[in-house]
Formats: C-alpha cells, structure tokens, sequence
C-alpha cells in the first residue's frame, strides 16, 4: 500500500473538484456529503493501511518516498512533487484523516439546508488537501504550497457566509495575519536556498549533520521560521485572528482547531526539530512563546461568555503547550499532545456545534443552562471532552499534557513549569466554568421560542467515537514508570539526531510520579473552584473586578494593534489615494484624456464637409511646403 499511498493526496483533491464543479446539479445533500465524507474516509483506510505495514518494519528502516515528478530545476536547485513518509508524517496524516473524517460526517447533518451545502464541502475536501500536501512533502516548497492553501481554505470557510459582513471580516483578518507569519517563512526559504542550494529536507538535515554551519544564519533561519509557525499556529504576538475565526460553521472551527491549520506551525518545529536543536536562542525563544502564549490565552478564556471563542483561546493556550515540548526538546511529547487535543478538542467544538444547533445559533454560555437532561449525549460528551483536556487520568490529555510537564521540568526550567501548572488549573477552571453555564443550574433562555433538543444521530455518532478516542488515546503514551510508550517509540526515529545534540536530563520515578501527582491535584482543585463557582449558578466576586473587565476585553489587545498598526496604515493609504493617487496619478491619466479630448474638439471644426474649404487647406499647405523648400533647403 506504501506505493499508492499518494491516492490519500488525490482522493480529497477530487472530491473537491466534484463537488466544486458538479455540486449545484446535485440536488441531493446526501450525495455530495457522501462524496466530501466518502473520499477523506478512503484516504484514511489507505494511511491506517500503511501505519500497520510500517509497524512490521524495522525501526530503522521507516523511511519512504514517493516521487510522482520534477517540479523545478534550475541550475543546481531542483525541488519535486515528492512525497516523505514516515512516523511523523504518518502520525499527522492520521490525525487529518481520521478526525478529518468525522468532522465530514458530523457537517452532513449540521449544514442541512444550507443553500451553500456542496461548495462547504467542496472547500473542506480542498482543506484536508492541503494540509496532507503539507505533512507529506518531502520539501519545503512543496510545503509551502501546502501551507498557503490551508490559509487560503481557512479564508473561503471562514468567511463561507459571506452575505454577513461580520464573516467577511474576520476572514479578512485571518488571512492578513498569516500573511505576516507566511513572509517569515518565505524569506527564511530564501535563506536555505542561497545558502545550502536544497530545500529538500534530507538533503538539508543531511548537511547539517555533517557539515559545521554559521551560528548566526541558523539562527536567523530558525527565527524566521517560527513567525512562520507562530502565524499559522496562533501564537504571541499573531494569535488574534483565530478567535475571529469562529464566525465560520463549527465544523470549520473544528477542522481549523483540530485537523488542520493550528497544528501546521507545530509540524514545521517537529519536521525542522534538527535545525532547530543546532540553535538554542530559537530553542529557548520558542520555549517563551509557548508558555507565555498558554498562560495569557488561558486568563482570557476565563472570562470569555461565547462558547466558541472559549474553545478558541483554549486551543491557542493548547498550541503554546506544544511550543513549550518543542522548545524544551521533548519533540515526541510535542506531538503526542496534537493528537489527543485533535481528539478532545474536535470534540468540545462539534458538541459545542450541537449546542448551538439546538439553541437556535445562541452562543452565549450566559444564556444557556439547564442542557443537562435536554441534550445527554451531548452533555455527556462534551464532559468526556472536558475532562481529557483538564489533564485527569485516565483520559488522554492527562498522558501528553504531563509528558509535557515532566519534559520542561526535567530541562531545568522550573519557571516555565510553574507557569504551565497555572496555566493547567485555569484550563480545569474555565472548561468546566463552560460546562457549568452551559448544561448545569437553570434555564436562562427563552423557554417559549427555544426548545433544546438532542441532536441527529449523524452528528452524535462522531460525538461518540470522538469521547471514545479522547478517553482511551493516551494509553498509547503511557509513562515510562508505568509502560512503554509506544507513541514516543514510534517517533524516536525521526527525532533521533535532534535528541542527540540536546543535554540528556532523565527523572527518577519518584520524580516522576511527584510531578504526576501535583499535576492532578492541580486540575482537581480547578474543577472543584469552578463547580463552586458556577454550577449553582454563582458568580465569582472576581467578575466585578478590574482585572476581569481586562480579560473579559481581551486586554485590549485588538485595539492596541487597530491603533499602533491597523489605523496608520489607513491614514497613509488615505493619505496616498487623496494626493499620489487622485492629483498625481488620476491627474496625470485624467489630464492627458482631457488634453486629447480638447484638442480632437478642436481639430474637429476642421472637418466643414464644404470641398472649397478643403481645397484652400491643401492648396496652404502645397504654398508652405514650397517656401519651406525655396527659403530653407
């Protein structure tokens, strides 16, 4: 199957291409969700496929290509549609196309009726597409293609409802952000090139390990790519378009936060892991980013009353967890946290999906209450959900968010590992803050136009299967004092070299199981605050506060940038379009129709249609040739 494993690339591709150019003849939504669904579920089979032959390999020996052609060749550069598989971008192509298939599935039901039913799916076939084009390239200009079609989808999809401004916007928002995450990643591409003729990954990683290399340019080269990875993965300073986000439909929400898009710039610190283990001010920067980047979303998420932003800025403090392994070097641990959060977190979305479906679109968590009883499976779930991400065993958050833990705290940076414990109790608090609002206490809606009820089974059943994944996924990644972890083992391989250049720190089990234990008592005392707190129906005195007035606005962070960036550049482009463009440009252009115009009226009266006119006029001009040729030559 290893050979064929280029279908899982196309098959998305022509679901898209179907649905994009067939869909408004097809009248029947089941046909076209079977279509957008059918095909990611093909390309699933066919990687799970080939996960289980890679299983019989030898370790060692886990490596493929697939070269379908020569893209560029210019001198001695060349770069291909190539094709890298092996555990890293197996484990990432399961994850796109597994939960990616769910998502699919659940889309059928929560986009019934709308009148853009195909081109949805058309749009989130292009997605997986793109982001399958970005894990598999064995180079970087393959992956860059791949990256910027993610960003072009996550613009078509966010902005889907594009009769409403407010979606317009936000999409708007979105792309220009990542653009200056992309000019990073770009310019950095150039510094490969000029510098090593290859962006071919094994080439590139090959000369890195055997050829000594500037300090200064590898570290210019790795800070430009983190921009790259902090825009696309919606972190400090470039995170503020990913809460606009949600303005799409949920299952774009979930597809952005769980599948695709977010885990793209985790992707590219796990594939660059050797460049950037050769450059330990990126390594420590990229350690900063990451904890500062969970920390400061997780106070915001606090305070936030819409259901969907909640999840939103919990996904961005997730994402800075991420960062944190990769920065402390724990680079299986890094993405063994993208795969329980794809699990958890397309989770809390759909359910949040299915909450907002019954409300009649209400997202306000202040105006829900008393779901419990109304929606249990979504209820139960979205619970199931909820405690995977607040880190309680034996649900899958807790595995990876504590192998992150002990890998932060065993690379000896204690701040960073009380900054992440703080971070971790406020995520049990504002997760279960969520919780209470939404299906605990009594109704705060309007019982007489909204009647909750439980979702259709094609949008619980990947609910289902999704709980079922986020209660069970961890055991892949058992401690080592209490199994093996077979997640870890599987991607050693891949991060063999950039281990070796890192200090090696090992943790005793006693260690280990202290670090276990503060790490559940911590997300226990935050869900027991937060049931306190709002399960009743209670408030936190906190909320009169200033400090909540200052997260609840998101401390003001959207206007600081609308002032210090958004309104000067308008101010220079206004002041361009009135004086360049308007009196130099327009003047100029408008000034020249004007002169023309005047003169063709002008030598218009010429034109009398009388014959004796016109042969005065000739016989002038014979006179002036002649004196001409007498006086002058």
């Amino acid at each position: 199957m290893v050979n064929e494993f280029y279908l899982i690339v196309l098959l998305p591709l022509a679901g898209f291409l179907v649905n994009g150019i067939l869909g408004y003849r097809i009248k029947n939504e089941k046909i076209s969700g079977i279509i957008g669904s059918g095909t990611v579920f093909l390309s699933f089979l066919i990687t799970a496929v080939t996960f289980f032959q890679f299983l019989s390999f030898d370790p060692g020996n886990r490596t493929y290509t697939i070269k379908l052609y020569q893209w560029v060749s210019v001198d001695n550069f060349s770069a291909g549609i190539s094709y890298l598989i092996d555990p890293l971008s197996l484990v990432m192509c399961l994850i796109v196309t597994g939960v990616g298939f769910l998502i699919h599935v659940y889309s059928i039901g929560y986009m019934h009726g709308d009148r853009g039913f195909a081109r949805f799916f058309s749009f989130m076939n292009l997605f997986i597409f793109s982001m399958l084009n970005l894990v598999l390239a064995d180079n970087f200009l393959l992956m860059f293609l791949g990256w910027e079609g993610v960003g072009l989808c996550s613009y078509l999809l966010i902005g889907f409802w594009y009769e409403k401004s407010f979606t317009g916007d936000a999409a708007n928002k979105a792309f220009w952000v990542n653009r200056i995450g992309d000019a990073g990643f770009l310019i950095a591409l150039f510094f490969i090139i000029s510098n090593f003729h290859t962006l071919n990954f094994g080439t590139l990683f090959g000369i890195l390990k055997t050829t000594p290399v500037n300090t200064g340019l590898l570290t210019a080269t790795t800070i430009l790519l983190l921009v790259g990875a902090t825009g696309k993965s919606a972190q400090i300073p470039l995170y503020v378009w990913l809460p606009d986000a949600m303005a799409g439909p949920t299952p774009v929400s979930a597809l952005i936060h769980a599948a695709t898009m977010v885990t793209a710039g985790v992707y590219l610190l796990a594939r660059c892991s050797l460049m950037f283990a050769l450059s330990p001010i990126t390594m420590e920067l990229v350690l900063i980013i990451g904890s500062f980047t969970a920390f400061f979303a997780a106070t915001i998420a606090i305070a936030q009353n819409d259901i969907k932003k909640i999840l939103a800025y919990s996904t961005i403090s997730q994402i800075g967890y991420m960062f944190m392994a990769m920065g402390s070097g724990a680079f299986s641990s890094g993405i063994f946290h993208v795969t329980t959060h794809a699990y958890f977190k397309a989770l809390m979305f759909l359910a949040a999906g299915s909450v907002i479906h019954s409300m009649h679109d209400e997202q306000d968590i202040t105006q829900m209450g008393g779901l419990k009883n109304k929606m249990k499976v979504t209820y139960l779930t979205f619970l199931m959900g909820a405690i995977a991400i607040s880190g309680i065993p034996p649900f899958s958050g807790f595995f990876s968010k504590d192998e992150i833990l002990s890998g932060v705290f065993a690379g000896g940076n204690y701040f960073f590992y009380i900054l992440s414990l703080i971070t971790a109790f406020m995520t049990a608090f504002y997760i279960f803050r969520l919780i209470s609002l939404t299906f605990f206490g009594h109704s705060r809606y309007d019982t007489e136009t909204i009647h909750p009820h439980e979702s259709p089974k094609v949008m619980t059943i990947p609910l289902i299967i999704l709980a079922v994944l986020s209660v069970i996924g961890g055991f892949v990644g058992l401690p080592q004092v209490v199994g093996s972890n077979l997640i870890e083992n599987f991607l050693n391989p891949v991060f063999e070299s950039s281990k070796g250049l890192l200090p090696v720190h090992e943790l005793t089990s006693s260690v280990v199981i202290l670090l276990i234990i503060i790490s559940v008592i911590v997300a226990v005392v935050g869900i027991f605050l937060s049931l306190k707190s709002y399960a009743a129906g209670r408030k936190l005195k906190l909320a009169e506060g200033w400090f909540y007035r200052t997260v609840s606005n998101k401390y003001y962070i959207d206007e600081f940038y609308n002032f210090i960036i958004v309104k000067p550049i308008k101010r220079l482009s206004d002041l361009f379009y009135s004086f360049l463009d308007l009196n130099i440009i327009d003047g100029i252009v408008n000034g020249s129709g004007r002169f023309f115009l005047s003169l063709s009226t002008d030598w218009r009266k010429l034109q009398t249609g009388v014959i004796q006119d016109y042969a005065v006029i000739s016989i002038a001009g014979i006179i002036l040739i002649l004196l001409y040729l007498i006086l002058l030559v």
